[in-house]
């Protein structure tokens, strides 16, 4: 007899994933694939929206076929700051816009000349001024600058409910990707901000659907539960919410570097804001205060030039372990020109374009050295990042999941700054993948205990004179 199986989309910027998992959230199979980008209407890069289409509907058609699979139950985890924009059809009017594509100044200053300033707007909808990040502008853009397809939309979906719709033919809205930075959600009020009214936007968001509302579909003379999507950060909180009860923060590491903190309820201030500090909304519907840092872009900006001018593998950093002389020696004899980061750069949130001087790679001895340098520096802007997250709060552990895991330098030099919390590497793998299938967990699974998932290694920190002398700020 097939095993029961739930299916996850786990649509991320990059790389696209099905994974099956069975009732003990074990992987018994993944599908990958990656799609070059092609231009909008603009000319600006963005995301292949038909050719992922073509692929979910691909892969939705073959699970049938899999017999070793009695697939249950689906559901999606995918990025955020995306809004698909459907036609009366409810196929796709516009391209799907690059949340990193330029805002224009003069739609922005109008937007705030009629909504309040940028501060009061950051303040009410928990979420800094970042233009396309903030997806919610995105239709008061296409409003003003393209109206004639603007007229066109009858309906917008965020990324994650679009691919359920796909699977489900519903279309709903859901709280994780609404309060997700989008300048949708007025924190204050606990409802739509104004402008969504004013704008008549409310009549092209499907109502708000709890995150384990499902639908039903049938295959093969079977029911298949069906869920509306998570936005993947806030799914890959979910089996940490579920799993423990003590205090904790959770660093997921990657591209960006975000830190979620659901147990500081403290209120947004401009400084936290200006500083890339926002809110999230958890599964359940409870703001997470959040920040974030592009550190794993910083990281591998620079690694790439450290293996160029000292003639090493691109991977090579990965041999590199905590040398404690190597760091005193760095820490007692700083030298400007060494810093990876001018001062001006030394803060949380997105860091500026590299456009400065570049560090003096001459004044390093070797790889090793440098390498130590860089990630002294980054470091130290995640310390800030943490500090930001944690406010007056001390949680009891730190977690932190995905690429720097495998970076013994930083785990150690950054546990060395918070001595007072436990700090646990946690080797969950897809854990976007696994939120978005534990959200539906009461409707196609009667297992409960979920303890087993995990697999923590404790990190040691270091001791080093003068560690904690050193500023970055």
């Amino acid at each position: 007899m097939a095993e029961p199986v739930i299916a996850i989309f786990d649509i991320g910027k990059t790389n696209k994933k099905l994974v099956f998992l069975n009732p003990d959230y074990q992987l018994l199979h993944e599908e990958e694939r990656q799609f070059p980008e092609i231009q909008d209407d603009d000319g600006f890069p963005c995301e292949d929206l038909d050719a992922v289409c073509l692929w979910v509907k691909k892969e939705l058609k073959d699970m049938k076929k899999i017999d070793a699979f009695n697939v249950t139950a689906i559901n999606v985890s995918a990025y955020g700051a995306s809004l698909v924009h459907l036609d009366d059809k409810g196929n796709p009017v516009t391209p799907l816009y690059n949340y990193l594509k330029p805002y224009p100044d003069v739609v922005a200053k109008q937007f705030y000349e009629q909504y309040g300033d940028k501060n009061t707007f950051a303040l009410q909808t928990a979420s800094p001024p970042m233009g396309m990040l903030n997806s919610g502008l995105q239709l008061y853009w296409l409003k003003y600058e393209k109206p004639q397809l603007f007229q066109r939309i009858k309906r917008s979906l965020h990324l994650p409910q679009y691919f359920g719709y796909l699977i489900h033919k519903k279309m709903y809205s859901e709280i994780t990707s609404i309060g997700c930075h989008t300048g949708l959600w007025d924190y204050q009020a606990d409802r739509s901000h104004n402008w969504v009214y004013q704008e008549k936007i409310t009549s092209l968001l499907p109502p708000i659907a709890p995150t384990h509302t499902f639908e039903i579909i049938k295959s093969k003379g079977k029911s298949i539960f069906c869920g509306v999507g998570i936005h993947d950060s806030s799914a890959a909180l979910v089996p940490y919410l579920l799993a423990f009860v003590e205090s904790f923060m959770l660093l997921s590491t990657g591209t960006w570097n975000i830190t979620l903190n659901p147990f500081n309820h403290e209120p947004l201030t401009i400084e936290e804001l200006q500083r890339d500090c926002l809110n999230y909304m958890d599964f359940r519907g409870t703001p997470v205060k959040a920040s974030r840092i592009f550190l794993g872009n910083e990281h591998d900006y620079h690694e790439k030039k450290l293996a160029a001018y000292f003639h090493k593998s691109p991977l090579y950093h990965q041999s590199v372990k905590l040398d404690k002389t190597t760091l005193y020696e760095l820490l007692t004899h700083q030298h400007p020109s060494r810093k990876f980061y001018p001062q001006t750069m030394q803060h949380t949130g997105p860091i500026p374009e590299h456009t400065g001087p570049e560090t003096d790679l001459s004044l390093f001895h070797n790889y090793e050295e440098a390498y130590h340098q860089l990630v002294l520096d980054l470091v130290n802007m995640q310390v800030l990042s943490l500090k930001l997250a944690k406010g007056k709060t001390c949680p009891e552990k730190i977690f932190i999941s995905g690429g720097f895991c495998n970076n013994s330098l930083f785990m150690q030099l950054l546990a060395s700054y918070f001595l007072e919390i436990d700090f646990y590497s946690t080797h969950l793998k897809r854990s976007s993948a696994l939120g978005a299938a534990l959200v539906m967990h009461r409707h196609w699974n009667r297992d409960s205990a979920i303890d087993h998932l995990f697999n923590f290694e404790k990190i040691q920190p270091v001791s080093v004179e003068k560690l904690h002398q050193y500023q970055i700020q």
